[in-house]
């Protein structure tokens, strides 16, 4: 692996792409949006005008897109790979998609001979920029092991969990527990509250027992509590999120009660902007 090209030049797209480089990669970036081709030369890395030349000269290509019907428009679509690619070449999406859509996409791209990763990750873009951040992968165990050096040098933390799609039923999981444990956590604060004891020393304890999660641990403490609500991940995207995880429950006709109540929670915050951060769930809570 040589030569790497990234797909999507927002605020994860454009940090992977800067961890690449230093990772030793060359590597050449697209975007439909000039503005981010624009950003991302102005860090010194090749852009692209159309996503034919990534797909035909690198060696892996890198998605970092919206959503499931993006990916799949830009993987299956009249500028997709299956119009022309290097041969063996990789593609990784780190995109939080619906897993049904990944393996479709993943069938249709075999008989050419190219490999579907999906590696959808946590960490934000100060991950990102950082190179901290924690994949859960989905594919075979050739091609994840084909794609480590890539991998390795945009994240910390790397669980294969199974075969494509599998990461992405993970994150799906990990993204509605996250999106609950929020919920669940503001009333507990406020309940504490009300009843005397201060939040941070709630949450001291609370960290110290059976009850902390990632929500209490990182969430509180680092957005929540200093009132500062900049983790760089917006309520549209955990709504996007919680949607495709209600829809792979209904998919799999299943009756998960809690999981619903979180849902409409989040379906029914209509006073919370799609651009607020998505830690703003708890003012909810905490009014």
């Amino acid at each position: 692996m040589r030569r790497i090209g990234v797909i999507g030049l927002g605020n994860m797209g454009r940090g992977m792409a800067l961890s690449l480089r230093r990772g030793g990669f060359e590597v050449i970036g697209y975007d439909p949006a000039p503005a981010a081709r624009a950003a991302l030369e102005a860090d010194g890395i090749t852009v692209a005008d159309a996503p034919a030349s990534l797909w035909r000269d690198c060696d892996a290509v890198v998605l970092s897109l919206p959503t499931p019907e993006v990916v799949e428009a830009v993987l299956l679509g009249a500028d997709g790979p299956l119009q022309g690619a290097k041969p063996d070449l990789l593609i990784v999406d780190t995109s939080t998609s619906h897993p049904d859509v990944t393996r479709r996409i993943a069938a249709a791209l075999e008989p050419a001979g190219l490999a579907l990763i999906d590696a959808p990750v946590s960490g934000g873009p100060k991950g990102a920029h950082a190179a901290t951040l924690t994949m859960v992968l989905g594919g075979s165990d050739a091609a994840v092991a084909r794609a480590e050096p890539v991998l390795a040098a945009m994240s910390a933390t790397r669980v294969h969990v199974g075969g494509v799609g599998a990461g992405h039923v993970t994150k799906l999981a990990n993204n509605l527990l996250c999106a609950a444990h929020l919920i669940t956590a503001a009333e507990a604060v406020r309940m504490a509250r009300d009843a005397g004891v201060e939040p941070a020393r709630l949450l001291a304890g609370i960290n110290a027992g059976s009850g902390r999660s990632g929500v209490t641990q990182v969430n509180f403490p680092t957005w929540v509590l200093n009132g500062a609500f900049d983790s760089g991940f917006t309520m549209k995207l955990m709504r996007k999120d919680v949607r495709l995880a209600g829809a792979l429950i209904a998919a799999l006709d299943l009756d998960l009660p809690l999981s619903a109540q979180a849902a409409r929670l989040w379906r029914d915050s209509t006073e919370i902007p799609d651009d607020a951060d998505f830690n703003a769930i708890v003012k909810l809570q905490l009014a």
